[in-house]
């Protein structure tokens, strides 16, 4: 009797162009950085804050708004942008982006009481800022 034992074959993994990976990374922190916002709304008394006009300390007023919908804004912009940016003011702008939005992921911990909730989203939005940092930092350069 005759076993014949098929041997797997590799994956075909070719590389992800960095332009990809990092219109990736900003696709998923957005999802996180909404995702964070929305499950806020579940925080017992939020909704009763946002109904009397505050979120955090801030007052709601036209300037918070246009300042959240900016702070939403801009990693939005981020995944075309890291697309359809040529390759040199693309990796400049992702490290300059990323670098700004580090501070802002942390800043959203403070002075909460959910700390878990609040700390797992700023952890996961600081990898994920560092992976775009990284990325950029290390964009692949051609022989001159």
């Amino acid at each position: 009797m005759s076993t014949t034992t098929k041997t797997p074959t590799a994956l075909h993994d070719p590389p992800v162009p960095v332009r990809a990976r990092l219109a990736a990374a900003w696709t998923s922190f957005m999802f996180f950085y909404i995702y964070v916002d929305y499950l806020h709304l579940y925080k017992p008394g939020a909704i009763d804050d946002i109904l009397a006009g505050v979120v955090f300390e801030f007052d709601i007023s036209q300037t918070f708004v246009v300042l959240s919908l900016m702070l939403v804004g801009v990693p939005s912009l981020m995944i075309l942008l890291s697309m359809a940016l040529p390759a040199r003011v693309n990796r400049t702008l992702n490290l300059v982006v990323a670098s700004l939005y580090v501070p802002v992921s942390a800043f959203n911990v403070v002075g909460e009481s959910w700390m878990y909730f609040y700390g797992l989203g700023a952890v996961v939005e600081v990898v994920l800022l560092a992976y775009i940092l990284r990325s950029a930092w290390t964009w692949p350069r051609t022989a001159s």
